[in-house]
């Protein structure tokens, strides 16, 4: 029965991610940005709900940018709960805009893109993301750099934060986890590590008894005077506890 449940919810969700396709082709061109954001959000919450995910949102979302968001990085499916929350505009590695569909809803969601291999394009995304900051947009960033298992969060690395200090734009923590709904305790089937793959991830979740997506929004911290270093620090210790919060 599990296997078929998750079979249906997959039909489901390939619809619901075609449909999404197809708006941004079609539609998009024709609306504003505030109508743009509005599509994604909404188009995100109907995607999780569609696998059996429901969302909690802790804390207050930024009501406009410029803001820099800083999260742990659990998942692939933390993208979707985060545009579920509030749209914002994220910086991914650059090949996920080549992935059939995926790359097409990234693009129409304002993805950022960076090529990680290339250690001189931080310094071109990090200008890139002051420009936007500058023009107001709200930017997500996963300063771990990759993802953990959900229980822990890895070093952050201080490169993207030098985007809100050029702009002056103040930075946003904020912490992600994934629960079994029944239980409450840390569900480790969105997990995307080691030789994880985005096909044995979605399906372990599509598989999974009802999950919680759980955003935890903390307070807003000045961008003036900073050193990123210093910051990059505090800011890591901020969303573990954070996090700690959302059990």
């Amino acid at each position: 029965m599990q296997s078929l449940s998750a079979v249906l919810k997959l039909v489901r969700a390939l619809a619901h991610a075609h449909r999404g396709w197809w708006t941004i082709r079609s539609r998009f061109p024709k609306l504003s940005q505030a109508e743009r954001e509005q599509e994604v959000q909404a188009w995100a919450k109907r995607m999780l709900a569609i696998m059996g995910i429901r969302l909690v949102v802790q804390g207050t979302p930024p009501d406009g940018g410029p803001v820099l968001v800083v999260s742990n990085h659990v998942s692939w499916l933390d993208i979707l709960t985060v545009h579920a929350a509030r749209h914002v505009r994220f910086v991914s590695k650059s090949n996920v805009q080549h992935w059939p569909l995926i790359g097409t809803l990234a693009n129409g969601a304002g993805t950022l893109y960076i090529e990680r291999e290339r250690r001189r394009d931080a310094l071109r995304v990090v200008h890139s993301m002051t420009e936007a900051l500058s023009r107001g947009d709200v930017i997500a960033v996963f300063p771990e750099g990759t993802t953990g298992d959900g229980s822990t969060l890895l070093p952050f690395h201080a490169n993207l934060l030098q985007a809100a200090i050029s702009s002056g734009a103040p930075v946003q923590p904020m912490a992600l986890r994934f629960a079994d709904a029944a239980s409450g305790t840390t569900s480790l089937a969105p997990r995307y590590i080691d030789d994880d793959n985005l096909a044995t991830s979605l399906w372990r979740v599509l598989k999974a008894p009802p999950l919680v997506a759980i955003v935890r929004f903390g307070e807003l911290q000045p961008s003036w005077g900073r050193d990123r270093r210093a910051w990059a620090l505090s800011l890591h210790a901020d969303v573990q506890a954070l996090w700690r919060k959302t059990h």
